[in-house]
Parts: C-alpha cells; sequence; structure tokens
C-alpha cells in the first residue's frame, strides 16, 4: 500500500512539473536575472533585435537592425525565429542591465555562439555601442568587416557611378560636422542619399548634387542649405563622443562608404 501511494505521489509530481513546465522555466528565469548570466526560455521574436522571455523583454546588446517596414527588418527578425525562438538561450549583461523602457540588455548565446555577432556578420544589423565601446566591441567590429568582405545585405556596395567618387575628408564628433568631398571630375547627383549613425538618426538628401573635385559639410542646426553645407535639422547631437560610425548608403539603399571611431 504504501509503495503504491508513493508511486501516486511521485506520478502526480511529474505530471505537475510537466504541465507547469513554462511557468516553472519563467521562476527560474527571474531568479537567475539578479546574476551576470541568464538561462532562460525565448517565448517570442519581436524584432530583429528584441525577443520576449515570459513578459520581459529583452534588447540584444551591440546590434542595431532595420526597423520595421526597412530594408532586412524583416530578414534579421527571421534570423532569430530560425535561430533562438522557443529555444533555451543564455544571456550575458553588458554594462548596464536596463534601458530607459526597462528592457534587460544582453548579448544573446546559443551552443557557446554569440546569436548578436552572426547578425552583423549575417548583414541584418550594424554594429552599435550607444553606452561606449566594452570587450565585445572588437568583434563586432570585425564581424561587420567580414560582411563588408561578403558583400551581401546591409553591407552590399553601391553600383552607383558616384559610389567611387564620394568621399569623408572629416567627422568631427565634437562639433557634429561631417565633410565630405566629390574627388570626380564630373557632378554627382546625392538625391535620395542618406547618413546613418549606429542608430536611429538619418539624414536624406533631398535635391542635392555636388559638382567635381568639389566637398561639402553636414552640420546639425536649423540654418539654410546651400551648396557647401546642409543642415541636419532638429537634432542637438548625431555623433556620440565615446564612439559611433557614420553609412553613407545611395539611393537604393547601398552602402557607399561607412567609417568607425
Amino acid at each position: 500500500m504504501l509503495r503504491k501511494d508513493f508511486i501516486f505521489i511521485v506520478s502526480v509530481f511529474i505530471i505537475f512539473f510537466a504541465v507547469n513546465y513554462p511557468f516553472l522555466d519563467r521562476a527560474i528565469t527571474g531568479f537567475l536575472t539578479e546574476n551576470d548570466f541568464q538561462i532562460s526560455h525565448v517565448d517570442r521574436i519581436i524584432d530583429g533585435d528584441t525577443i520576449k522571455i515570459g513578459n520581459q523583454s529583452v534588447r540584444l546588446l551591440g546590434i542595431n537592425t532595420p526597423e520595421s517596414g526597412e530594408k532586412y527588418s524583416d530578414e534579421a527578425k527571421e534570423y532569430l525565429s530560425k535561430n533562438i525562438l522557443n529555444e533555451r538561450i543564455s544571456l550575458e549583461f553588458g554594462k548596464e542591465k536596463y534601458d530607459l523602457y526597462r528592457r534587460i540588455l544582453a548579448y544573446v548565446l546559443k551552443d557557446g555562439e554569440n546569436i548578436n555577432l552572426k547578425i552583423v556578420e549575417n548583414g541584418f544589423a550594424n554594429y552599435y555601442f550607444p553606452s561606449g565601446k566594452d570587450k565585445y566591441y572588437e568583434d563586432f567590429k570585425t564581424a561587420w568587416e567580414k560582411c563588408i568582405d561578403s558583400n551581401k545585405n546591409l553591407c552590399e556596395k553601391s553600383k552607383d557611378i558616384c559610389s567611387e567618387c564620394i568621399v569623408l575628408r572629416e567627422l568631427d564628433a565634437q562639433k557634429n560636422r561631417a565633410v565630405f568631398q566629390n574627388v570626380c571630375s564630373f557632378r554627382c547627383d546625392l538625391t535620395n542619399w542618406n547618413i546613418k549613425d549606429e542608430g536611429r538618426k538619418h539624414f536624406l538628401f533631398y535635391d542635392f548634387g555636388i559638382d567635381g573635385n568639389s566637398d561639402f559639410a553636414v552640420i546639425t542646426g536649423n540654418g539654410t542649405d546651400d551648396e557647401k553645407t546642409l543642415f541636419w535639422k532638429d537634432e542637438e547631437y548625431v555623433w556620440t563622443k565615446s564612439g559611433d560610425t557614420l553609412f553613407l548608403r545611395d539611393s537604393d539603399g547601398l552602402l557607399v562608404l561607412w567609417h568607425g571611431y
């Protein structure tokens, strides 16, 4: 009789554990978030750089994927879905554990592989370190350089004839000023080209062209544009002093040049 009771109790316990596994998993997750690492189960993919663990949002560190509706935003989300959705992962925290929106900030590791890093290497994100460079910065820069070598997705090189003409002469983070030059002898039409930082700030060239062997500057402020100076309006600053990257793309969204510091 005692043996039957024991078997019954063990059976009930096993059934309870199986039914409540997601609950227990999240409870363990909540406990582990107090440490430098966290073992978690990925419940949902929000976009290419944000996931859900239970009710908690996690923003992936070191990367910035395109916004919803932008080129490669769907591919970035699909990459995460394919690799980590409904999987157990490890989270490694950086300098700060939460952002302003109370999202956890973390590197996602699966089977020892840094998923954040692979997203950059595959051209679904640029590297992104708004709080300053950490121990993984060089790894992410190298991943971006590998992406450039592979010439795929966000790293695909512009085919515009003027992509070989426009060079960056200066990027002054203190003055938030970027100076470019057209080194070719002919005029280049830059209409609908754009500049982006590592984050979400974009500058679009509207109806603009630059003569051969001429330079022009893009600066923050609300002045009047002319053929030599364009204003990144309504922005107090763009380039962070702790480090940032400039990405210049043509009207097709293909990469003309990039410069990090």
